[in-house]
């Protein structure tokens, strides 16, 4: 599914705007993050070591935002009309996913963002970090080294380094 999001993405955006600007958007989204972002790459043909900056910087720039607001952010959309489902949905999944986290603390955080899997990153790992009231000085560094180990993973695969 993430593949068919990326080629649609880089069909649609393709000789609209540079290569680089796509990569980074799509580093950007929940689910694509920066392994969508580093496949993108791939397919535009963009240097590997500008391709892994713009999507770690991508996929790390709306982290401390999460990790500050999203409670707050879920506590104000509880009451609208339509999004409460939603939160209820992402919460449950989130939880699903913390309970690995509460076992192992840091390394279970590290892991579930670091391991490059379907419903795994930066964006799950920013939850369940908020979700479960780590403080943004002992979870930012964890996930940012997590995002930087799936990020070498994800690059080794993508441009054929093994």
């Amino acid at each position: 599914m993430a593949d068919s999001i990326i080629n649609t993405l880089v069909e649609f955006f393709k000789n609209k705007m540079p290569n680089e600007l796509i990569v980074f958007i799509i580093s950007l989204f929940p689910v694509l993050e920066l392994r969508g972002g580093l496949i993108a790459a791939r397919l535009l043909d963009v240097d590997l070591v500008r391709a892994f900056i713009i999507c770690y910087i991508g996929n790390m720039l709306p982290i401390p935002f999460i990790l500050l607001f999203i409670r707050r952010i879920f506590a104000f959309l509880r009451d609208k009309r339509g999004f409460s489902k939603v939160i209820e949905k992402l919460e449950i999944r989130a939880m699903r996913k913390s309970e690995k986290v509460k076992k192992l603390r840091n390394w279970g955080l590290f892991a579930l963002v670091a391991i490059p899997l379907p419903g795994t990153g930066g964006w799950t790992g920013a939850l369940i970090a908020a979700i479960l009231d780590i403080r943004m000085r002992k979870s930012l560094p964890i996930i940012a080294l997590g995002v930087l180990t799936a990020g070498i993973i994800v690059a080794a695969v993508s441009y054929g380094i093994f």
